[in-house]
């Protein structure tokens, strides 16, 4: 890599949207993971009486890890930690600008060591890092990029705090771009469970459950919005990770989605993750996009 940030003259490692083409992708191996009680949806989960199977988790994750692979992705993984369970959801200890990663700083108790081995991961690799977040806590699910130059960044006060989104707005807004503040209830966790970028001018969205004023910026924006219904998002299902060149990952689950995607002409991978739906996260909470081509 050069000193500029570039990986062999190649597009510099950052993000500036959700959907253009994906080069680089920053996942964790679930070889620690079980579930705990961090959303409505695990806390479900474990009142339920289910049982989590280990050896279906690690399954499940190297499907996923052969999308990535059969779409031309290369796949890179943060080191395991066996004190940090959720290492899995990738999305949340750090997420990507344009100038760099930014690493956050988790609420929860059983996250909050995540920064660790994030951060050594990006050092390792050479990776600028534009920021720490340090007001209060915030989680990289809640920073979302809407199309170049435009993000929500959503908080509950239970995993994202108020303090922190403003932090991140204070450090964005010099940069040239416009951060809108969502604050959502804490069961939906983190916004990208709700709305989420599938290409330019396209969006999956929870409608019964997204701000009217975040409805009204899509429509602003002329952004066309792929509904998804209630039942589907509280499962994971608008939570899917836009890879460009017309491809996406979904869920096995998500089939209505998946169904509407592959009429509008996107190839779809769809592994079955319900191991990590049922803990609270799925595919796009799984994945911090690490390089896309600029949009």
């Amino acid at each position: 890599m050069t000193g500029n940030g570039k990986t062999n003259g190649s597009t510099p490692w950052g993000v500036n949207s959700e959907y253009g083409k994906l080069h680089d992708v920053l996942l964790c191996e679930p070889v620690n993971f079980k579930w705990l009680p961090t959303s409505s949806i695990s806390k479900a989960t474990l009142k339920s009486g289910a049982r989590f199977d280990q050896q279906l988790a690690m399954k499940q994750h190297r499907e996923m890890v052969q999308a990535y692979e059969d779409a031309g992705v290369a796949v890179h993984f943060i080191e395991p930690d066996e004190d940090l369970p959720y290492q899995v959801f990738a999305r949340d200890s750090s997420f990507m600008t344009p100038f760099g990663a930014v690493v956050t700083q988790m609420n929860q108790w059983w996250r909050r060591g995540e920064y660790g081995p994030v951060i050594k991961f990006y050092q390792s690799k050479n990776i600028p890092i534009f920021n720490m977040v340090t007001a209060s806590a915030f989680e990289g699910g809640d920073f979302d990029i809407i199309e170049p130059g435009l993000a929500l960044i959503g908080y509950c006060g239970e995993r994202t705090q108020e303090p922190a989104a403003r932090q991140v707005k204070r450090w964005m807004e010099p940069k040239g771009w416009e951060i809108r503040l969502a604050p959502i209830a804490e069961h939906y966790v983190h916004i990208d469970l709700m709305v989420c970028m599938l290409g330019p001018k396209l969006c999956a969205v929870c409608v019964d459950t997204t701000d009217d004023a975040i409805l009204d910026l899509l429509k602003q924006r002329k952004i066309e919005i792929v509904p998804v219904n209630f039942r589907d998002t509280m499962e994971l299902g608008c939570n899917v990770m836009a890879l460009g060149d017309g491809k996406i990952i979904s869920t096995a689950r998500s089939k209505a989605l998946n169904q509407t995607l592959r009429a509008a002409g996107f190839k779809v991978y769809d592994p079955e993750v319900h191991m990590f739906t049922m803990g609270g996260g799925g595919v796009h909470c799984m994945a911090q996009a690490l390089r896309r081509d600029p949009v």
